[in-house]
């Protein structure tokens, strides 16, 4: 009778642990853009707006938010920005295309955005320098794209 009690106290303790273990929910990435944030692309681009960040924080202590170069860093971390909130907005599925290369062609792209704009500044869109900068950010923009499919 003892070892039916055991027995039956055994199994009720293995059918807890195996009701337990079931309701556990499998351990997910919770934060925001996981795989994402930790691939080599968007280390590239964290590692480049750091950089723009610390010149420009040296930069103001000197100068002000008219200063040229100032104005340049202000103008280039936006377009960083934007395409580093482009990779965010990827499916954690499509993680495996981030590579360091990806990450080099989409900086490129945003100095090359930062070239336009200051160029625009200087002369008209029909201005053969402006059309020759866009025609090379264009060039970027469908690698990019053929990257990330």
């Amino acid at each position: 009778m003892r070892a039916n009690g055991l027995l039956i106290c055994f199994l009720v303790l293995i059918m807890a642990a195996a009701g337990s273990a079931q309701k556990q929910p499998a351990p997910t990435d919770t934060s925001a853009g996981g795989p994402i944030r930790s691939s080599a692309a968007y280390a590239e681009m964290l590692l480049h707006k750091t950089d723009l960040e610390s010149d420009l924080d040296a930069l103001l202590v000197d100068y002000t938010e008219d200063y040229p170069k100032v104005k340049d860093i202000r103008l280039e971390l936006g377009f960083l920005k934007t395409e580093m909130d482009r990779l965010l907005a990827i499916k954690p599925a499509d993680a495996s295309k981030l590579s360091q290369a990806l990450g080099k062609l989409m900086l490129r792209k945003v100095s090359l955005e930062t070239q336009v704009d200051t160029l625009r500044t200087q002369y008209k869109d029909d201005h053969p320098d402006v059309r020759k900068a866009r025609k090379k950010v264009e060039t970027y923009e469908a690698a990019i794209k053929e990257i990330l499919g």
